[in-house]
C-alpha cells in the first residue's frame, strides 16, 4: 500500500453513491450473490425461527439481502448504517416497499430457507434502521451479527480493519453467533464514473488470523471472483461463520 493510508474517518460516507453501487452490483442476482446467500442461508437454517431476539447488520449499506436472510431467525433486525445516503435508501425501501429488483434475491433466500415469511415485505417488517457508527454499539447487545463487504471497504489500514472486526464480534453476547462476507484482495476502488473509496486487501488466512483469537467454531471459506460483476480488482470473496466464546 503506497503513501499514507485512508482511514474510515477520512471518508465522507454521507456522499456514498448508492444508486451507482446498486446499478453495478444489485440490479440483478449475480452468481456471487447466490453463493453468499447459500452460505448465509445454511448459517440461519441452524437457528430456530425467532430464536434471536435482536440481530444486527453491522454497516448495512443499501444491500437488502442480508436483512432478508436474518429475518428467518430474528424478531428484530437493526440495520446500523453511518451514511446519510444509505439511511435514506433503507428508509425508502421499508416505508415505500422494496425495489422490484430485490424480489429474485428474496425468492432464492426463501427457496434455501423456507423458515422465511412468504413475502419480502413481511421479512423486512422486522428491520429497524439505525443511523449510527457501528463502532459505537454497546458490546454484548445482540444474539446474532452479520457483516457484509464492510470492514475491508472502509479503510486502507489493516490495524483498523482488525479493530472493526473486533467491534463486530463484541456486538454479540457471549455465545452469540456471527456471519460475514468480505471481498478478497480488494484494493482502493471506484464506483460510478469518478468516486474513489478505500480498500484493505484481505484473504482467508488474514481473516482467520483476525477472528481465531476472538471466536470459536470458526469456519472460513472462499469463492472465486464473479466475471458478471465490475472488475474492482478483487479476487473473489471470503465467507465466515463463528461463535463468540461464552463468558
Amino acid at each position: 500500500m503506497r503513501g499514507t493510508p485512508t482511514y474510515n474517518d477520512d471518508v465522507d460516507w454521507d456522499s456514498w453513491p448508492v444508486q451507482d453501487y446498486l446499478a453495478e452490483n444489485y440490479r440483478e442476482l449475480h452468481p456471487s450473490d447466490a453463493a453468499v446467500i447459500a452460505h448465509h442461508s445454511a448459517f440461519y437454517r441452524r437457528l430456530e425461527p425467532g430464536s434471536a431476539a435482536r440481530s444486527v447488520e453491522f454497516g448495512a449499506g443499501p444491500n437488502l439481502y442480508p436483512l432478508m436472510l436474518a429475518a428467518a431467525a430474528s424478531r428484530q433486525v437493526d440495520a446500523i448504517e453511518a451514511s446519510a445516503a444509505g439511511i435514506a435508501y433503507l428508509n425508502r425501501q421499508l416505508d415505500q416497499g422494496a425495489d422490484p429488483s430485490w424480489e429474485p434475491f428474496y425468492a432464492l433466500c426463501r427457496e434455501l430457507n423456507p423458515q422465511l415469511p412468504p413475502t419480502l415485505s413481511q421479512a423486512l417488517s422486522v428491520v429497524r434502521v439505525v443511523h449510527a457508527d457501528a463502532r459505537s454499539l454497546t458490546p454484548g447487545t445482540y444474539d446474532v451479527a452479520s457483516m457484509n463487504f464492510v470492514a475491508e471497504g472502509i479503510t486502507e489500514d489493516f490495524t483498523e480493519f482488525r479493530q472493526f472486526c473486533g467491534r463486530f464480534v463484541s456486538s454479540v453476547r457471549p455465545g452469540g453467533r456471527v456471519v460475514a462476507a468480505f471481498m478478497e484482495n480488494m484494493p482502493t476502488y471506484r464506483i460510478g464514473p469518478a468516486s474513489r473509496w478505500p480498500g484493505c486487501p484481505v484473504n482467508p488466512r488474514l481473516v482467520t488470523d483476525v477472528f481465531a483469537p476472538l471466536t470459536r467454531q470458526l469456519s472460513v471459506t472462499r469463492i472465486d471472483s464473479d466475471s458478471s460483476l465490475p472488475d474492482y480488482g478483487d479476487s473473489g470473496m471470503v465467507l465466515l461463520t463463528a461463535v463468540r466464546p461464552p463468558a
